[in-house]
């Protein structure tokens, strides 16, 4: 999945597929150390999109905050 396509996806959908991306991780994990993973390099692109995901989570929320403290601040003034 690119990182493009990852930033178009709302923050349910986000959280959704974070949760199914650490199962199926947890799942190649499982396979590896039983010797049953062919494609060990699988591992490694699935913690990028993990990680890629958690990013954008992170600057959504960090664009959420900054928004609502823009608006207190209007509203003090």
């Amino acid at each position: 999945m690119d990182f493009k396509e990852i930033k178009k996806k709302s923050q349910t959908e986000l959280h959704k597929m974070l949760a199914e991306s650490r199962d199926k991780l947890r799942e190649l994990k499982f396979k590896d150390a039983n010797k049953q993973l062919k494609d060990v390099r699988s591992i490694r692109k699935l913690r990028a999109i993990i990680a890629q995901t958690l990013t954008v989570i992170n600057q959504q929320r960090s664009e959420g905050s900054k928004k609502n403290n823009d608006n207190s601040q209007a509203v003090n003034k």
